[in-house]
């Protein structure tokens, strides 16, 4: 049997590990790791619905891709080819997700802990569900 799990390393040392097979985890910690889950249930609720529509997922993915990570609700219309009112509802659901945050002037970036996020959310699990595949 072939023992996975996730490691998150900084400058080469073990600051989180995390087995990803159910028989690797002791009951204790698995029932404390369940119940915090539980109590944090409404953030992760808010980020998962966030990210869980095409559009959104592509209005991150684009402000990203630009230099200075800001865009106006005019940018996101013309280079995602969307309307205002799909614009509107996907700004509004970032934004209630804490991905998103509105300047004064009107342009959209995203906020510190959303590139984390955002990263751990999409790129990260990507990989990480296409590893486990492989397994």
């Amino acid at each position: 049997m072939m023992r996975l799990k996730l490691q998150l390393l900084k400058d080469n040392k073990v600051i989180f590990e995390m087995p990803l097979s159910m028989g690797e985890w002791p009951r204790d910690i698995l029932e404390n790791e369940l119940d915090s889950f539980g109590k944090e249930l409404s953030r992760f609720t808010r980020l998962f619905d966030a990210l869980s529509h095409e559009t959104r997922l592509r209005m991150m993915t684009r402000l990203f891709q630009d230099h200075d990570q800001t865009l106006s609700f005019a940018d996101f219309m013309r280079d995602l080819e969307l309307n205002p009112k799909i614009v509107w509802e996907g700004t509004r659901k970032l934004r209630e997700s804490g991905l998103l945050t509105k300047s004064p002037d009107g342009k959209y970036r995203c906020s510190d802990p959303a590139v984390a996020e955002f990263l751990m959310l999409s790129l990260a699990l990507r990989r990480l569900l296409k590893a486990m595949e492989e397994f």
